[in-house]
């Protein structure tokens, strides 16, 4: 009787432990580089004719993806 009721006392211990929530930070992602620095690798990770470093290109590239990829009210006829 006394085992049994460790026993269910363990067992709701580890089914409420399951329900804790984990601490979420983005303090794990760290970059020493800058976004416009961009990467080694070609299409379709990096635009066409845009080349790695040029800050002012990458900024009229993001420009241009707001409005055309990302914004619904462009996409609601």
């Amino acid at each position: 009787m006394r085992s049994t009721f460790i026993l269910s006392v363990a067992a709701a211990a580890l089914a409420l432990t399951a329900c804790a929530e984990r601490e979420q930070t983005g303090g794990s992602i760290k970059s020493d580089v800058a976004p416009y620095a961009g990467t080694t690798k070609q299409p379709p990770f990096m635009a066409v004719g845009w080349k790695p470093g040029d800050r002012n290109a990458w900024e009229s590239q993001m420009k241009v993806r707001t409005v055309n990829g990302q914004n619904e009210y462009v996409k609601v006829p």
